[in-house]
């Protein structure tokens, strides 16, 4: 065997066995001097409440500050209303880490159960002022205003965009509506 031969194989088998890369792993671009878009106002005032759900939710995301964009990062701001619940939702794009204004919060996730595949598992807490909470990417979770005023809440997303989506709106709010044969099916008793 001629060394040749040894040394094409091995840089063969190097450069299979290596990573490639074909993004820039540090997404910096060049930032636009606009200052606007790097400012937005109206977290410290609370929006007009669902009064389905008894929550106002003031989101600032990529569409607000421009600036955001690649950086990973955005922000919200809940205000619940006394015994009222933010339903049941995940964010399938970032992980949620809420901070607690005002008010006393029963906050809890879900996560499959490794022994039964059609049960999941309850961690909860119940949060007051100054308390930190986090709900990893993707799980569903919910904040109940078990207190004696209103909660609020501003909360912080590893994403530009997190993407809220409540689990019974997509469900039972669908568009075309799911067949109640289905949705019997679906939610058995």
């Amino acid at each position: 065997m001629s060394i040749w031969w040894f040394i094409t194989t091995l840089a063969i088998t190097s450069f299979f066995s290596s990573p490639a890369y074909a993004y820039d792993n540090n997404p910096l671009q060049d930032i636009c001097v606009a200052v606007n878009d790097y400012k937005a106002s109206g977290l410290n005032v609370s929006r007009d409440v669902h009064p389905k759900f008894g929550i106002a939710v003031t989101i600032v995301g990529v569409n607000d500050i421009p600036g955001f964009n690649t950086l990973g990062i955005s922000t919200s701001r809940a205000d619940i209303e006394l015994q009222s619940l933010s339903p049941f939702h995940t964010h399938p794009r970032a992980t949620e880490l809420v901070i607690v204004m005002e008010g006393t919060l029963y906050v809890g996730f879900l996560v499959s159960d490794a022994t039964n595949f059609f049960k999941s598992r309850l961690f909860s807490k119940i949060l007051n002022y100054g308390d930190v909470f986090v709900f990893s990417k993707g799980l569903i979770h919910f904040l109940y205003n078990m207190g004696r005023k209103k909660a609020t809440l501003f909360g912080s997303y590893n994403s530009q965009n997190s993407v809220l989506i409540t689990i019974p709106s997509s469900i039972i709010a669908s568009n075309p509506p799911i067949m109640d044969d289905i949705l019997s099916k679906g939610f058995p008793a």
